[in-house]
């Protein structure tokens, strides 16, 4: 096994159980338990985890993994996700993109729609798409597509999603409208509505759903009928709930009767 799928598989173990001993870990993935202790300082080093005697268990209380540990988190599901919402947006809308994972496959399935991909517009025409996002890794993939419109918005850098949040990004949010609102979160209840682990993200999530005429959540179903430390908004303020075939019926059930259009995929 790979030091990297060490990382992922001891941070999964981490945010699933909030710790982890040395001599489980160890076990589980059939390493020594030297390499264990290794690995978790290396993790500690980077501000994943905080290490104990023993140990070490999840750095704060809203525990997140950095969005390079989280790539291969329900990969398939997110990448189904991501072409699903790609269709719910049309050829000359402005678009807004939270950050996440889930939302860099929407931003690639975007990226290679045909009828985004063969816009014919003419230099200095209307572009095939204009999409605004406060995600710097999703701004450096589309940026080099010349049918997209790229709009980044200021702020200061989370290095844990990519994500720009402040004062500055919301300056930006105030001055302008969206067609479509994509956000991408950390949980999604049916009853209290759209979380992300922080308030930063939070506010600019919020912002986004605010400016916007319709708004997209793009969750994978391990993030229903969960919550997180800061809410976004509530169900009254989402359009569609985009996810898997993880959905329960009776989640279904319970996002239609508060409004929401669910696209299980």
């Amino acid at each position: 096994m790979s030091r990297e799928a060490r990382w992922n598989a001891l941070l999964e173990l981490v945010g699933r159980n909030g710790r982890v001993e040395v001599e489980d870990a160890a076990a589980a993935l059939d390493v020594s338990a030297a390499t264990i202790r290794r690995d978790l300082d290396q993790l500690a080093e980077q501000q994943l985890l905080t290490r104990t005697r023993g140990g070490a268990v999840a750095h704060g209380v809203g525990y997140e993994l950095a969005l390079r540990y989280k790539t291969g988190r329900h990969a398939p599901e997110k990448q189904a996700i991501g072409r699903a919402v790609s269709e719910l947006v049309a050829v000359g809308e402005v678009v807004g993109l939270t950050g996440g994972t889930t939302l860099t496959e929407v931003a690639r399935s975007l990226a290679v729609r045909s009828d985004v991909v063969g816009d014919t517009s003419a230099p200095g025409g209307q572009p095939a798409l204009t999409v605004v996002t406060n995600a710097l890794n999703i701004a450096n993939e589309l940026v080099i597509r010349p049918q997209i419109k790229i709009v980044v918005t200021g702020g200061v850098a989370r290095p844990q999603s990519y994500e720009l949040t402040g004062p500055l990004a919301s300056g930006v949010l105030g001055e302008i409208t969206l067609d479509v609102a994509v956000l991408g979160v950390n949980a999604i209840d049916t009853e209290r509505g759209a979380y992300v682990h922080h308030e930063g993200e939070a506010s600019i999530n919020r912002l986004l759903a605010q400016q916007a005429q319709r708004v997209v959540v793009a969750a994978d179903s391990s993030k229903i009928g969960k919550r997180a430390f800061a809410r976004v908004c509530d169900l009254g303020q989402v359009d569609f709930l985009v996810t898997d075939k993880g959905i329960t019926p009776e989640a279904a059930a319970r996002f239609a009767e508060a409004g929401v259009t669910v696209v299980a995929v």
